[in-house]
């Protein structure tokens, strides 16, 4: 078996991907086996990108399935499989009850 194949076996392809109102990015990056959905965050160095983030803190998703401690592990918890993509979210700019509301009273106010 060749040195480069074998290596190859330690590791998989992810990628980490975030995005907001101007830009969006994906990151792809080869991790070791046994990699947490958190790791690849640091990994990435997708921070140098968008000072916002915050791996501490940030929500975080395994393809829109939030690394939540209940349906799915946290992310320092989550090991990544191959080619999974961890989606760091980032916080709401206003509540959704009250965008509806104010599209509510911009329609009344337009009668």
């Amino acid at each position: 078996m060749k040195d480069g194949f074998a290596e190859n076996l330690k590791t998989i392809t992810v990628e980490v991907a975030y995005g907001n109102a101007e830009r969006q990015l994906i990151v792809a990056l080869e991790v070791p086996l046994g990699t947490t959905a958190y790791e690849a965050v640091l990994l990435s160095n997708i921070r140098n990108e968008f000072e916002k983030i915050d791996p501490e803190s940030d929500p975080m998703g395994i393809f829109s399935k939030p690394l939540n401690g209940k349906s799915m592990p946290l992310p320092k918890d989550y090991v990544l499989k191959a080619r999974d993509r961890v989606e760091i979210y980032r916080g709401l700019l206003i509540d959704p009850k009250q965008a509806r509301l104010k599209r509510a009273d911009n329609a009344k106010a337009k009668k």
